[in-house]
């Protein structure tokens, strides 16, 4: 792949993937924009290897994940609504608007629940996307989800 064709194809799915990770951040965007620039960077230096048969955004979304799952203030989570209302600060992305209690219930998540929530129900993948996403078998995604879904119904109060 050529640099201009990577350019070309991070321009039409940059916006999807600072959704992606804005979410797993839980709002916060100084470090969804961290995160974002190093997958970019692995991005680019594995770009060699990018099998064009696949969805270029399926492989960028997969390294961002990776990315997210080893950068170390990412993984820590709270059991607590309360707790994770006090650890998202002001400075979230959106700390005044609808999405913060989205934000706050995600954060009482672990990163790979918190990952299938949102691939498949802010992302539009499918179980089987998300489990070469994540790297997870497609019954571990599906396990993934329900107990996602049952905390954050418990969590949301739905």
């Amino acid at each position: 792949m050529t640099r201009e064709g990577f350019i070309k194809l991070v321009e039409r799915e940059q916006e999807a993937l600072r959704g992606f990770l804005l979410y797993l951040c839980c709002g916060n965007k100084e470090e969804a924009d961290d995160i974002a620039q190093d997958a970019l960077v692995k991005a680019y230096l594995s770009s060699a290897g990018y099998q064009e048969k696949g969805r270029f955004r399926s492989w960028l979304f997969k390294i961002a994940h990776n990315t997210f799952l080893n950068h170390k203030a990412s993984l820590r989570y709270t059991e607590s609504i309360e707790e994770a209302r006090m650890l998202i600060s002001d400075t979230a992305a959106d700390a005044s608007f609808e999405h913060q209690d989205l934000y706050v219930a995600l954060r009482t998540l672990p990163p790979k629940e918190r990952s299938a929530i949102t691939l498949f129900y802010l992302n539009g993948y499918n179980i089987k996307e998300i489990a070469t996403i994540t790297e997870a078998s497609e019954d571990a995604v599906k396990k993934q989800l329900s107990r996602g879904r049952d905390q954050l119904k418990e969590k949301l109060k739905l």
